[in-house]
């Protein structure tokens, strides 16, 4: 009797196991909404099997163009890309709570992101503070996250300044992307103005920043940094490079701050004439795939990785089967991969190969007019 009662034990261990890894997901996408679209669209997600179904508006947000959650799925962060919020010349940052329930997103605060245009936002690995990146005005600031998951006061705020090459595009500086180390001492930001991917030194007691030194690594001329990943190891970092389609690799010395140039590698294909412009950046859990979106050639570039000294050699590239990649993300399980198109008005869900990393378009495509970041939240 005890063995039969330990087998079905077993039994209902294993399936609750197999449940928390296939647990199903609300996947939630911010878009812009000039073009139909009016906010944040939600779906189910189901990782076993692929398919995805739209459960409709989350939330009427204007130029919801990049989202975050919190590590208790509790709460989502959008920045609203504008730049005129309550009559000032700046953007805005919307909180809003989540209803797994219902996939719904009920707001409970904006504020000021205190700059025009927040492109980017992420929390610390705390969690207990947001950081912005504010493109137009090429500023950051961080703001204290409260117990209710409201913002508090901003507590740092860096104004960056200086030109790049491009006189088109780099007439001032315009901050891109900012993220945490990994082990949250440091922050990074690439600022596409300046050709600059800089850190600062991040004081989570405090949420304080100060310059790092050296304070940031110079890019080449004209080459426009947009976002980074950095390896769950933290000893990689790597930049893509909007304006010239590349990817800048970086050795990370955690203890010093300090970023050393690996490798500059193209993302796109010899002999490519077209205009392009490259997007998204991202590395898979395990730290030995990296994936690149082109806008303009309108594929995903997937690279391997060298566990050794980071850098990267290419594995294939695969179109997205639409027109402007501007965000794509692995899902949690790190099976699927989702590319959201944003200028033919479609997300297009991958299959991805863990052994090679490399992508399997699959029949299942998602509507949604502008579709430019997506993220996941699990269900249970």
């Amino acid at each position: 009797m005890k063995l039969l009662k330990l087998a079905m034990l077993l039994v209902v261990l294993t399936s609750v196991g197999a449940m928390a890894v296939d647990s199903s997901y609300l996947v939630y996408v911010g878009t812009y909404t000039d073009k139909g679209s009016k906010g944040i669209y939600a779906y189910r997600f189901d990782p076993v099997t692929g398919e995805a179904t739209a459960t409709g508006l989350a939330a009427e947000t204007p130029n919801p163009s990049f989202l975050a959650v919190d590590s208790a799925h509790k709460y989502l962060y959008a920045v609203n890309e504008t730049d005129n919020f309550n009559g000032g010349h700046t953007g805005a940052v919307s909180m809003f709570a989540i209803d797994r329930a219902t996939d719904r997103l009920t707001l409970l605060q904006t504020v000021s992101s205190l700059g025009a245009d927040p492109a980017h936002l992420s929390l610390d690995k705390t969690g207990r503070y947001l950081l912005v990146a504010n493109y137009t005005s090429g500023n950051i600031a961080v703001f204290p996250v409260e117990n209710d998951g409201r913002l508090g006061p901003h507590s740092a705020f860096v104004q960056h300044t200086g030109s790049g090459a491009n006189s088109e595009r780099q007439a001032g500086p315009h901050a891109h992307e900012i993220q945490a180390s990994n082990d949250n001492q440091f922050v990074f930001t690439s600022d596409l103005g300046l050709d600059e991917l800089l850190v600062y030194r991040f004081d989570p007691r405090t949420g304080s920043l100060s310059p790092n030194s050296p304070a940031f690594a110079k890019i080449s001329p004209g080459s426009g940094p947009r976002h980074f990943a950095i390896a769950p190891s933290g000893k990689f970092v790597y930049l893509v490079n909007e304006l010239s389609s590349t990817v800048t690799v970086f050795a990370f010395t955690t203890s010093s701050g300090k970023l050393k140039e690996q490798q500059t590698i193209s993302t796109l294909p010899a002999g490519f004439n077209g205009e392009n412009t490259t997007a998204e950046i991202q590395v898979d859990a395990k730290g030995k795939f990296l994936y690149v979106s082109n806008r303009g050639n309108d594929s995903v570039a997937v690279f391997a990785i060298d566990p050794h000294n980071g850098k990267l050699s290419l594995a294939e590239r695969v179109l997205t089967g639409g027109k402007t990649p501007r965000h794509f993300t692995l899902d949690p399980t790190g099976k699927w991969l989702f590319a959201a198109n944003q200028d033919s008005n479609s997300i297009t869900i991958f299959r991805v190969d863990p052994n090679n990393g490399r992508l399997t378009p699959t029949s299942r495509t998602l509507q949604v007019a502008s579709p430019v970041c997506v993220v996941f939240v699990p269900v249970d």
